[in-house]
């Protein structure tokens, strides 16, 4: 069984930092895939770059004939505005890691430091998958399948670890099947007829329907979908008018639907059409729906769980695996490699104390940096004991 030199520690910490200092946006990475690139070729690895846009592939020839195995991490930051203090803020304003996406890359470069180390003893290949816009549908996992990513060598099996602040540093979330949602977008756009808004009876009110619409679209949950299956449609955004005595010609509504059963993601767009359409033809208006296609279910392989499990427990102990039962309903693009080669997607544990707690996407989300070193380990044993069953 594979273990991290000391070294390692201060490497991922190091990396994660000024990944950290310096954020990029969807499909903007440009700084972070050269300096990713820059340090595979360091480790002596043969390098891809501009794959789906700014991804970066790095391929790893063992010193013995076999499989190739995949390992990803996502690099792309959110519009969010840092309030952490510390020495490491971001310093690209409204821009921040506040997903765990430079820990993700820390992590992998740390895997990759490990492994090339011991290259001699790997039996087979491994690619490093850096992948762009995990943030932002379509993603970046597309393009980079596009470009060939997963083929030259055929991947056999890919895995990727998300940083969880909902789990104590030391522990490692696996998932059985479903993992994560598919996740799509939708906009309506309700048109009527606008005037003076103490003359309500002279027009046709865009915005009252807008509110029935809205709440309207709360049955479809809880009258359209099969109560065992899980399922979220929520409206994130309303704008209608443009002062407080004007009844606005339209109202436009924008959200979210999270779908984990294959029947309630096919049926979704037409039942959210059916119903906006008819709460605004009974109301005089007319309604048109945008609907479109985000992320798949992410679905974790189970014989890969296992596998994943048990390395885990040869590296940590048996209470360092977590049964993770039921799945969340976030979005993920890993479920576009995972439809590629069976594999599994695991959560590692990142908290260690209040400060260490806030959720993903929220200005102060910050990590246990003592988490980064344990994911480079576990993402490197995982790789070695695949390629060497």
């Amino acid at each position: 069984m594979i273990k991290r030199p000391q070294i390692i520690d201060n490497y991922v910490i190091g990396w994660r930092r000024d990944f950290h200092k310096n954020p990029e946006l969807s499909f903007r990475e440009f700084k972070t895939s050269q300096k990713v690139a820059a340090e595979l070729k360091k480790l002596g690895m043969a390098v891809k770059t501009k794959v789906g846009g700014t991804g970066v592939v790095g391929l790893l020839q063992g010193g013995h004939q076999g499989r190739t195995v995949a390992l990803r991490a996502d690099m792309d930051a959110l519009p969010v505005s840092e309030e952490n203090r510390t020495s490491y803020i971001s310093k690209n304003p409204g821009i921040m890691h506040a997903c765990g996406h430079d820990g993700h890359m820390a992590m992998l470069l740390g895997a990759a430091k490990i492994l090339t180390s011991q290259r001699n003893q790997i039996q087979g290949q491994i690619k490093f998958l850096f992948q762009p816009g995990e943030e932002t549908p379509p993603g970046g996992a597309l393009g980079m399948i596009r470009d060939g990513a997963m083929e030259a060598p055929q991947v056999d099996a890919v895995f990727a670890l998300h940083l969880d602040s909902s789990l104590p540093t030391g522990k490692a979330g696996l998932c059985q099947g479903p993992m994560m949602a598919a996740s799509d977008n939708f906009e309506i756009t309700i048109a009527g007829k606008g005037g003076h808004a103490a003359r309500p009876h002279d027009c046709l009110d865009p915005v009252t329907t807008a509110a029935q619409i809205i709440m309207g679209l709360q049955t479809i949950v809880s009258r359209k979908v099969d109560p065992v299956h899980p399922a979220v449609v929520t409206v994130g955004q309303v704008q209608a008018g443009s002062k407080h005595n004007i009844i606005p010609q339209q109202a436009f509504l924008a959200g979210t639907v999270r779908t984990i059963d294959p029947y309630s993601t096919k049926m979704m767009p037409i039942w959210i059409e059916q119903l906006a359409e008819g709460i605004a033809r009974a109301n005089g208006l007319k309604a048109s729906l945008r609907y479109e296609r985000g992320y798949p279910v992410l679905f974790n392989d189970p014989d890969m769980v296992d596998f994943c499990e048990k390395v885990i427990i040869s590296l940590y102990g048996k209470r360092a695996a977590v049964s993770i039962t039921e799945p969340m309903m976030g979005g993920e693009d890993m479920a576009y490699f995972l439809q590629r080669a069976p594999g599994a997607f695991l959560r590692l544990g990142s908290r260690k104390d209040k400060a260490t707690a806030y959720p993903w996407h929220h200005p102060k989300f910050a990590i246990d940096e003592k988490a980064l070193p344990l994911g480079a380990e576990m993402l490197a044993g995982i790789a070695l004991n695949y390629l060497s069953q």
